[in-house]
C-alpha cells in the first residue's frame, strides 16, 4: 500500500510550510510551481535514480487489494452448510444408540466430504485471483527525456505522464499542458457530463468537481490531448481516500451460479421431506428405529445436491483460465453464460480481422503515385527510385506527417511506442530521411487540435519562418470539405469540382487496392489561434496497408457454421472495407456496404430499412451514435450482441452489447474498462475459440449438474420404494454415504472439465432465457433415474428369492448394481447426436481416470476387510458379479437402444 511520507531529495525545495513534502494544494498553484515542488523539468521528466529513490518511499501506484481468501477460511467454510449438519446429527445418534464404529465412519466421511469441497473450492478461489492478476494496465510518461511505456502500478510521484483520448488516468495529476482535454469523472463525482480541463490554477478551497487544472485517478480522458505531473499515488490519491471509506463488495455471482444455487436451495427442502417421509414409513412398519432415522439422514445427505455452485464456479474458472491462456481475458464471469449464445458479432476492420502491422504502401500527389517499399526504405516513382530531397510535394508531406504526429518510433522494432498507424506514418518519415524529434525542435509545436470521432481529423500548429504552420491529417471526405486549393508541380491549383472529383477517383482508386486513407493537407497562417481547418491546401494522399490476419478466413467461417451472423462496422473507407471483406470471405464482392450517412435514424425506420439494416454486413464510415443505434436494432430482433472496440468513443456500444469485447494490444484503457472479454492478441479468431470455449463450458455445467441429479434421485427412489413395497433395506447409511463421496463426486468433476464436441461451433446458439436444466433435460434425468432404480431393485429382488441372500448379502448386490450403474450412467451424458464410441465422454481421460479410481474403490470396498466391515459388504462370487455387472449395465444398454431406434424412426 502507497505511504504518503516526505520527499528527502536534497534538492527538494520547502513548499506550503510542510518541509521537503508534497503540495497541500497542488491544483491551486502554477504548473511550473508544482514541477519545482517535485524537482522535475516537465520537458525531460524524472531521471531514473529519482524514480527508484521514490518508489522506495512511496510504494507501488495501487489501491488496497482484495485480500486473498485464506486456504483456513476456505476450510472452515466446508463445515458450515446443512450437510455438515445432517453427517453431525448422524454421528450423533450412533454414540446415542451405542453404534460407536457407524459413529466413526460418518466422521470419517464428514472429513473427506470437506476435504474433497475444500480442495475443489481453493482451485476455483485461486483460478480467479490468477485471472485477476491478468488484468493489468500500461501507461505512457516521459524520463530521462523520452516517452517510455510502463505499468501503471510503477508510477511515482513527480512523474509527467502523457494522455490522450481513451487513456484512463493513472494517478492525481497537476495539467501542465493540454489540448482539447476533458475527463469523464463520473466515477469520482458523479458528474454525468465531460469536464473541460485547462492548465490554469484555481481557487485552494474550489470543490473537487471544479478542480479543473487537476486530474484523478480512476477517471478517463473523453477527448483532446495533455501532459500531467503526477501529484499522488496509491492511497494518497482522491479514489485512495474515499476506498478507505468503502467496504469490500461481496463476490460476483452469475446468472448461471444463482441458478444453481436456487435449484440446490429448493432440492435440500424436497430431499429432507422425502427423507422424513421414507424414515416415517419405514418405522411405522416396524423397522428399526435407528436404522431408519440413519438412513435417512444418509440419503438426504447423499441426495442433496450440495456440490453443484463450488463445481459450476471450478469449470467456470478452470474455462475462464482456458480462455486466458488463448488470449481472451474475461473480465465479468456473467460473460462466459453470454458468449455461448451469442448470435452476431460486430467487429472493427483494424487489428482485429487485420494484422495491425500497419506500413504507408503509397504515397500520392500531384507528382504521381510514389510506391513505399518497405523492405529496402525507398520510394519508387514510375518503376525508379526517389528522394525526397528530389521530389519536394514528397518531403512536404512527409514533414506534415512528422507534425500531426503522437507516436515515437525507432528503428528497434520495441522501441517505438503510440498509435500503431502514426508509428507507420513516421517509419515513412524516417524512410524519406527526416526524424520527428529534429523536425520538432526546428518547428516546435505550440497548439495541437486533438482527433475527434465527429470531425475524422487531427491538426497541429507550429511556429517556424516567422509565421505558423499548420499540419492536417483525416479522413479523405472530412478533409475535402475543408480544402481550398491542391499544390501541384505548378503551384496551387484551386480546389473546384473537377478537381474534387478527380481526388476522389484517385481515392477509390487507393482504396480498392484495400489501404486505408489519409487525406494530408496544410496552410501557413500568422497568428497560432486561427481556425485550422479553414482554407487547407491539400498536399496528397497516403494509402496504409495492414494485411488480413491468416487465420481470419478460417474463424470467419466457424462463426457462420456456428450460426454467428458477423457484420463488420467500420470507420474506414467503404471500398477499402469492401475490398477486406471479401478477401476473407465474409461477403462476395458483388455485396456493398452501407455507407454511415446512409443509415436512417432509428426512430424513423421503415420495415423495410429495417429489414436492409439487419442483412446489410458491412457498415463503413460509421459513427460511434450509429454502431449504438445498430446494436440496439440487432438486440431488439432477438440478437445476443458481441461488439468489439479499441477506442474511447467505442466505450458506450462495449457496454450497450452484450458481450463488450475490447483490444489489448491497441485498444484504449477506458474501452478495456467498458469492456466484458478483453483480447490479448486483438485477433478475431480468439473471439471465436473464446465462443467456442463459452459454449463448452455450459455444456459442462449443464451434463454434470443432469448427472448428478439423476444418480441423487435414483438413491432416494431406491430406498423409497423398498420401504413402501416392504422390501429390505437395499443400501445401508454408510453405503449411501461411500456412494456419496465415490460415484458423486470424481465422475461429476470429470465431467465438467471435458475439451466439448468437436461440433460445437457447427451447431446454432442456444437461446440466451433457457434455464440451466430444459423440460428435455428433467425428463431425462427423470428416465435415467427411474432406469437405474429399477436395475437396483432387481438386484435386490434377485438377490433375495433367486439366489436365497439374506442380510449384507443380499444388500452388496444392490449396493454393487447401483454404484456400477450410477458409473455406467456417466457414458449417458453423451449427446444423443454422437457416436455411442468416439464422443466427448469417450475423448475425455478425465473420465477414464475418475471411473478407474471409482472402480478401484468400490473393489476396495469389496475385499479389504477394513473397508468392507464397517461397510457391511461381503464380497460377491462369480454368480454375484454376473448379476452386479449385467443390470449395472442394462441402464446404458436401455438409453443406447431407445436411441437407435428413436434416430431409426426420424431417419
Amino acid at each position: 500500500m502507497a505511504r504518503v511520507q516526505h520527499l528527502t531529495s536534497p534538492e527538494m525545495p520547502i513548499i506550503g510550510g510542510r518541509g521537503a513534502g508534497l503540495p497541500d494544494a497542488p491544483h491551486a498553484l502554477e504548473a511550473d510551481a508544482v514541477a519545482h515542488a517535485f524537482a522535475v523539468d516537465p520537458n525531460r521528466g524524472l531521471l531514473q535514480s529519482q524514480v527508484v529513490e521514490r518508489l522506495r518511499s512511496f510504494g507501488l501506484n495501487i489501491l488496497m487489494r482484495h485480500a486473498k481468501v485464506s486456504a483456513l477460511q476456505i476450510l472452515f467454510n466446508q463445515f458450515m452448510n446443512p450437510v455438515v449438519a445432517l453427517l453431525a446429527t448422524a454421528a450423533t445418534l450412533s454414540i446415542v444408540f451405542g453404534q460407536y464404529p457407524e459413529a466413526a465412519a460418518v466422521v470419517i466421511v464428514l472429513l473427506i466430504n470437506g476435504a474433497i469441497g475444500f480442495f475443489t473450492e481453493i482451485r476455483a478461489v485461486r483460478s480467479m485471483e490468477a485471472l485477476r492478476e491478468l488484468s493489468s494496465f500500461s501507461v505512457r510518461v516521459r524520463r530521462d527525456g523520452v516517452p517510455v511505456v510502463i505499468p501503471a502500478e510503477d508510477i511515482v510521484p513527480g512523474d509527467i505522464v502523457l494522455l490522450e483520448g481513451g487513456d484512463m488516468v493513472p494517478a492525481d495529476l497537476r495539467i501542465i499542458k493540454t489540448s482539447n482535454l476533458a475527463a469523464d469523472e463520473s466515477p469520482l463525482t458523479g458528474e454525468s457530463l465531460p469536464v473541460w480541463k485547462k492548465e490554469a490554477p484555481v481557487e485552494k478551497d474550489t470543490p473537487l468537481a471544479d478542480r479543473t487544472s487537476m486530474l484523478f485517478k480512476g477517471t478517463s480522458i473523453t477527448r483532446g490531448t495533455g501532459e500531467g505531473l503526477v501529484t499522488g499515488t496509491g492511497m494518497a490519491t482522491e479514489l485512495g481516500r474515499i476506498s478507505r471509506l468503502v467496504e469490500q463488495s461481496e463476490a460476483e455471482r452469475t446468472p448461471l451460479e444463482r441458478q444453481l444455487n436456487r435449484l440446490s436451495r429448493d432440492l435440500i427442502w424436497l430431499t429432507l421431506a422425502i427423507a422424513v417421509a421414507i424414515a416415517a414409513a419405514g418405522i411405522l412398519s416396524g423397522r428399526d428405529l435407528f436404522l431408519m432415522v440413519t438412513a435417512a439422514i444418509a440419503l438426504a445427505v447423499a441426495a442433496i445436491p450440495e456440490g453443484l455452485p463450488i463445481v459450476a464456479t471450478l469449470a467456470l474458472a478452470r474455462g475462464m483460465l482456458r480462455m486466458a491462456r488463448k488470449n481472451a481475458l474475461i473480465e465479468h464471469l456473467n460473460a462466459v453464460e453470454t458468449l455461448g449464445a451469442t448470435t452476431a458479432i460486430f467487429t472493427d476492420k483494424t487489428g482485429t480481422l487485420t494484422e495491425n502491422r500497419m506500413h504507408v504502401a503509397r504515397i500520392l500527389c500531384a507528382s504521381g503515385e510514389i510506391t513505399v517499399e518497405r523492405e529496402t526504405g525507398t520510394f519508387r516513382l514510375g518503376g525508379r527510385i526517389v528522394t525526397a530531397g528530389e521530389q519536394p510535394l514528397l518531403a512536404e508531406t512527409l514533414q506534415v506527417l512528422a507534425f500531426c504526429n503522437n507516436a515515437t518510433y525507432s528503428t528497434d522494432p520495441n522501441g517505438s511506442s503510440g498509435d500503431p498507424m502514426e508509428i507507420a506514418l513516421l517509419e515513412a518519415v524516417h524512410f524519406g530521411g527526416f526524424e520527428k524529434a529534429m523536425l520538432d525542435n526546428r518547428f516546435p509545436r505550440v497548439r495541437e487540435e486533438a482527433f475527434d470521432a465527429s470531425t475524422q481529423m487531427m491538426a497541429t500548429v507550429h511556429a517556424g519562418n516567422g509565421g505558423f504552420q499548420v499540419a492536417v491529417k483525416g479522413a479523405p471526405e472530412a478533409v475535402f470539405e475543408h480544402i481550398g486549393g491542391v499544390i501541384t508541380q505548378h503551384g496551387t491549383e484551386p480546389f473546384k469540382q473537377r478537381v474534387r472529383a478527380r481526388w476522389f477517383e484517385k481515392a477509390e482508386m487507393l482504396a480498392g487496392q484495400g489501404l486505408r486513407l489519409l487525406a494530408i493537407a496544410g496552410k501557413e497562417v500568422e497568428r497560432q489561434d486561427e481556425p485550422v481547418y479553414k482554407g487547407l491546401t491539400l498536399l496528397g494522399l497516403v494509402g496504409l496497408h495492414d494485411p488480413p490476419r491468416s487465420d481470419v478466413a478460417s474463424a470467419i467461417a466457424d462463426t457462420h457454421a456456428a450460426g454467428i451472423k458477423v457484420i463488420m462496422v467500420t470507420g474506414d473507407h467503404a471500398v477499402t472495407a469492401s475490398h477486406i471483406s471479401e478477401s476473407i470471405g465474409l461477403t462476395p464482392l458483388s455485396e456493398q456496404p452501407m455507407r454511415g450517412r446512409n443509415i436512417p435514424d432509428p426512430a424513423e425506420t421503415t420495415p423495410e430499412e429495417r429489414r436492409r439494416l439487419l442483412t446489410t454486413r458491412i457498415f463503413s464510415r460509421v459513427t460511434p451514435e450509429q454502431k449504438l443505434n445498430l446494436i440496439a436494432l440487432y438486440q431488439e430482433a432477438g440478437d445476443v450482441v458481441a461488439m468489439t472496440g479499441d477506442g474511447v468513443n467505442d466505450a458506450p456500444a462495449l457496454k450497450k452489447a452484450d458481450i463488450g469485447i475490447a483490444m489489448g494490444l491497441r485498444g484504449t484503457q477506458v474501452a478495456r474498462q467498458a469492456a466484458d472479454m478483453v483480447l490479448r492478441d486483438d485477433a478475431f479468431s480468439t473471439i471465436v475459440a473464446a465462443v467456442r470455449e463459452g459454449r463448452v463450458i455450459y455444456a459442462n455445467i449443464r451434463r454434470f449438474t443432469a448427472y448428478l441429479l439423476s444418480c441423487n434421485l435414483s438413491e432416494v427412489l431406491i430406498v423409497g420404494l423398498a420401504v413402501l413395497a416392504g422390501l429390505p433395506l437395499p443400501l445401508l447409511p454408510l453405503q449411501i454415504l461411500f456412494l456419496n463421496l465415490v460415484t458423486d463426486v470424481f465422475p461429476a468433476f470429470a465431467l465438467g472439465a471435458g475439451e466439448g464436441e468437436a461440433d460445437v461451433l457447427k451447431r446454432p446458439p442456444r437461446n440466451p432465457k433457457e434455464p440451466i436444466l430444459t423440460r428435455k433435460n428433467w425428463l431425462m434425468i427423470v428416465g435415467h433415474g427411474m432406469l437405474i432404480t429399477a436395475a437396483t431393485l432387481a438386484a435386490l429382488l434377485i438377490a433375495t428369492r433367486v439366489m436365497d441372500l439374506e442380510g449384507d448379502e443380499a444388500t452388496t448386490l444392490s449396493f454393487l448394481t447401483l454404484a456400477f450403474a450410477q458409473l455406467f450412467q456417466v457414458f449417458n451424458m453423451r449427446d444423443p447426436k454422437a457416436s455411442p464410441f468416439r464422443n466427448e465422454i469417450t475423448g475425455n481421460p478425465y473420465v477414464w481416470r475418475a471411473l478407474a479410481l471409482c472402480v478401484f474403490l468400490l473393489l476396495a470396498a469389496a475385499y479389504i476387510p477394513q473397508l468392507a466391515g464397517p461397510l457391511a459388504i461381503v464380497a460377491p462370487d462369480a454368480e454375484g458379479w454376473a448379476v452386479v455387472l449385467l443390470l449395472s449395465a442394462a441402464p446404458l444398454a436401455t438409453v443406447e437402444f431407445y436411441r437407435l431406434a428413436a434416430g431409426r424412426m426420424k431417419s
